[in-house]
């Protein structure tokens, strides 16, 4: 039997910074993952979509994930996003991880039917990594027929992460454990926003962007059994979620904000096409933006 993926708590997907030149900077990419260590994250997703990855060249990818590995000295698990529609280019991009030493990587494979899913899904495997994590999104639906999860789990040694992006997620989270006797390990995205319903229904991490303190401190209370202070500190930042989960482009601009308003990032720029931030957008965000950090710096002192 697969003993469970030791991947418990927040597990930050990390946005690109740029420069004022549009280049990655690499050097704030580093401060961004210093940053989250030292609030107790538990590993790192790069680059996801999030990070704009069909934005960025397999050398800026490849670069991205080099840079990450460095930085966290294998201190907590670094997975590298193979997303990509071209299985050519995948097999090529997890190759390439491999041979940097990264050992775990996320499969975001297009599903037009089982078989074609379950082809592709080999073909990846067969590249060699360690760990498979496998995204399961779907923006409008249930996403992955739980059956077609649970032969993957049982067939592929490596299969032993799900990341779960779902409308709803609550109830797919449960099946999931369920029918894998809790040995898969299975995280929440899209920012979280049901990461209180996830803990309860037991999620075993989740991949937020930003607000690293704030998620940690969240995760920390819940499994210290203060469970009302962990949902009254979820609370504070939903109207943060509402704003920034009206759509993945609207996140990634919030959140790169976010960043160089904390001073870990250069800029905020976001590369083309996305959708528009404007003066309103970027007036609302402020001020969420002002009181995430004050709650960040609360937090930071409170545990000194």
């Amino acid at each position: 039997m697969k003993q469970l993926f030791p991947l418990h708590g927040i597990v930050t997907v990390l946005n690109t910074p740029f420069s004022a030149k549009g280049e990655i900077d690499f050097s704030a990419l580093q401060t961004n993952v210093r940053y989250a260590l030292d609030a107790g994250v538990a590993g790192f997703l790069v680059p996801a979509m999030a990070s704009e990855v069909y934005k960025l060249s397999e050398k800026e990818r490849i670069e991205m994930v080099a840079a990450v590995l460095k930085t966290t000295g294998n201190k907590v698990p670094v997975i590298a996003g193979a997303g990509e529609t071209d299985l050519v280019k995948s097999k090529r991009l997890i190759s390439e991880y491999i041979r940097l030493g990264c050992k775990n990587v996320l499969f975001q494979i297009p599903f037009q039917n089982e078989n074609q899913f379950k082809n592709h899904f080999s073909e990846l495997a067969a590249t060699g990594p360690e760990m498979i994590m496998l995204q399961d999104w779907d923006a409008s639906g249930y996403g992955l027929p739980d059956h077609l999860i649970l032969e993957l789990f049982e067939t592929v040694a490596a299969f032993r992460c799900l990341k779960v992006e779902t409308v709803p997620a609550g109830v797919k989270y449960s099946r999931i454990l369920e029918l894998t006797n809790g040995q898969l390990n299975v995280s929440g995205g899209w920012a979280v926003s049901q990461m209180i319903e996830g803990l309860k229904r037991g999620v075993h991490a989740f991949m937020p962007t930003g607000m690293h303190r704030i998620y940690c401190e969240i995760y920390r209370l819940w499994k210290a059994d203060k469970t009302h202070e962990a949902e009254h500190l979820f609370g504070e930042i939903l109207p943060f979620l509402a704003f920034s989960n009206q759509h993945l482009d609207i996140s990634i601009h919030f959140f790169k904000r976010l960043l160089f308003k904390q001073g870990i990032y250069p800029t905020d720029l976001v590369r083309e096409p996305i959708l528009p931030f404007d003066t309103i957008h970027r007036e609302i965000a402020d001020r969420h933006i002002d009181k995430i950090i004050e709650l960040e710096e609360k937090i930071k002192f409170e545990k000194q």
